[in-house]
């Protein structure tokens, strides 16, 4: 499956977004405009962005507000990247240095700062009051999931019901403001947006779900981040959870002490603790029970090339190696 059909639906609003972005990043202190850049320019997927586009088109909206959106939505994202290194105090991300690897801590923190202010100046730049409204608590929701999973690290008594609490807030909830937004500045109708609204919680999730899979099943090279960062921070996502709760005593023994203790001693024996006690399959059928749910969504859409792009966009989310 090639993304690049459903970037080819919205080719020109993905040039005219990234231009918007460069020009945002624009500031009278050259560091600000450094390392915006620097991490903008990584070569990420822009899936949020891109949502909003393919979103907005098949509600039929055109127009430079879609394309300001988009932008607002990257810039979100791009700041709460920017922290999350810090926090997670990550030396790569997307095949290089992040930039608190390059730069430290401090100018990483300020500029995420700088990041988030700028998308609230460009939110206030479209005027839309129920635009401005379901961001602003999406980016309260994103900080609240990132708090959650921080008080869970080492916990190996975390249930699959926080953990998907966590990632609803942490992930999805990007995913899902991406896709309301996109509504609510349509002017979409109830029915829509809700179906919009829950299209892009079930996605993030699915996605999310796919990412923590990844972490056990591919390597640095391919996923462009370190293999197993998770397990060095202890962070008990699904596959490790599943694991102490369906394998065997052993395997979750294992599980349980790599989660307590933080590192990547274990790495191995805990890949293969993970595979042989069917975490992965069952990760995996999860997120294509999310796609599957998301896609069910899109009915609600008239029928165009951008909603048979968001179903592949939403196909390519689970079958993705990085």
């Amino acid at each position: 499956m090639q993304p690049q059909a459903f970037y080819r639906a919205v080719a020109d609003d993905f040039s005219a977004v990234d231009g918007i972005i460069k020009k945002q990043l624009t500031s009278r202190v050259p560091l600000v405009s450094k390392i915006g850049d620097y991490i903008t320019s990584a070569g990420g997927k822009r899936l949020r962005p891109l949502l909003v586009l393919l979103c907005g088109k098949a509600l039929g909206r055109e127009g430079d507000d879609l394309r300001l959106l988009a932008a607002t939505i990257e810039f979100l994202h791009t700041a709460t990247l920017l922290h999350d290194d810090v926090v997670d105090m990550s030396g790569m991300r997307r095949g290089r240095s992040t930039a608190n690897a390059m730069w430290g801590n401090a100018p990483s923190v300020l500029v995420g700062d700088f990041l988030y202010s700028r998308s609230f100046e460009m939110m206030v730049e479209l005027g839309s009051m129920p635009v401005m409204k379901i961001l602003s608590q999406a980016t309260r929701i994103i900080a609240e999931g990132e708090v959650l999973q921080l008080s869970k690290v080492r916990d190996a008594s975390t249930t699959e019901e926080t953990y998907m609490e966590v990632i609803r807030g942490k992930t999805a909830m990007l995913f899902e403001a991406s896709t309301h937004s996109a509504a609510a500045l349509c002017e979409a109708t109830p029915e829509q947006a809700e179906a919009m609204r829950t299209f892009g919680d079930h996605l993030g999730v699915a996605f999310q779900l796919v990412d923590d899979l990844l972490d056990y099943k591919g390597d640095a090279e391919t996923l462009g981040k370190n293999v197993g960062d998770d397990l060095a921070e202890g962070k008990p996502t699904l596959p490790l959870i599943y694991t102490m709760r369906e394998g065997t005593p052993e395997q979750a023994a294992l599980v349980r002490k790599a989660i307590q203790k933080g590192g990547i001693e274990d790495l191995e024996s805990i890949r293969e603790a993970v595979e042989a006690s069917g975490s992965l399959d069952y990760t995996a059928q999860l997120a294509r029970d999310y796609v599957a749910r998301a896609i069910k969504c899109l009915e609600a859409l008239p029928a165009s090339e951008y909603r048979d792009a968001l179903v592949e966009l939403s196909e390519f989310a689970v079958a993705r190696t990085h």
